[in-house]
């Protein structure tokens, strides 16, 4: 994505990738692992899988950035070849960085794969981005994504049922009976783990979907329909609030 904003802001929400990003001119404000943050021009944007974070212009001039988004498979394959064996995946404490090297490095790569670059320059660029990632920004192993301490369980029982079965109206009772505790003890549980309460996860996991079927060439009556949401409208609302694009736009750039 390479975008310009002055009046949007972003819904708090998450991605299954790891997502990278350079700050090309302005100020964006965002809210990340309980802390507050701001990417100035040339600052570097790092995200975990499934970070919770919302974002938005920090002044009247809004922002330009342009951002990745990198599934951990083939992060995990990037590394390991660099590494000529198996490889940890990295965990990026800090969501934002200052590194000319990272920023250079992202702006070609994204470049790259919007310019039509050949196949073998967008996997060198992309190896180079992502080994110069872990090297020089990243801190440890990726965390587990589950939460610690007594609800470690629950929590995980609830997060499976919500991915196995995620179109379901399920309520906050049923949930609480598939994870084995009570109703707010969840609820304190999953956010804890995952930084948003179990509906917003749920509604995470219809956005991706809708995001795949559109990345086929779905139509947008049709995927809302197929992903849970109640129309079109409704659909849109949401995509736009998270992903920044309306969902024919997104499917045109991935269908184009």
């Amino acid at each position: 994505m390479h975008a310009h904003f002055e009046r949007h802001a972003y819904h708090r929400h998450s991605h299954e990738t790891y997502s990278f990003g350079v700050t090309e001119d302005g100020y964006q404000a965002f809210r990340c692992r309980g802390g507050a943050h701001t990417s100035a021009t040339g600052m570097v944007i790092a995200f975990n899988p499934d970070d919770p974070h919302d974002g938005h212009a920090a002044d009247d001039l809004g922002f330009t950035y342009r951002i990745v988004h990198i599934g951990p498979e083939l992060v995990s394959g990037v590394l390991a070849d660099i590494a000529g064996g198996t490889a940890a995946l990295p965990l990026f404490d800090s969501p934002v960085v200052t590194d000319p090297v990272l920023a250079r490095n992202l702006r070609g790569l994204h470049a790259a794969l919007l310019g039509g670059a050949s196949a073998l320059r967008r996997d060198e660029l992309l190896t180079a981005t992502v080994g110069a990632m872990s090297a020089r920004a990243a801190t440890r192993g990726v965390r587990a994504t589950s939460a610690t301490g007594p609800l470690t369980g629950t929590v995980e029982r609830a997060r499976r049922r919500l991915q196995e079965s995620y179109l379901d109206d399920v309520g906050a009772d049923a949930l609480a009976e598939a994870a084995g505790c009570s109703r707010f003890a969840l609820y304190r549980g999953f956010r804890r783990a995952y930084g948003m309460a179990p509906s917003d996860y749920q509604r995470q996991l219809r956005l991706r979907a809708a995001r795949r079927m559109l990345a086929r060439g779905g139509a947008i009556g049709d995927v809302a329909a197929a992903t849970g949401f109640a129309d079109q409208s409704h659909l849109t609302r949401w995509f736009v609030r998270c992903y920044g694009m309306t969902p024919g736009n997104y499917r045109s750039a991935a269908t184009g």
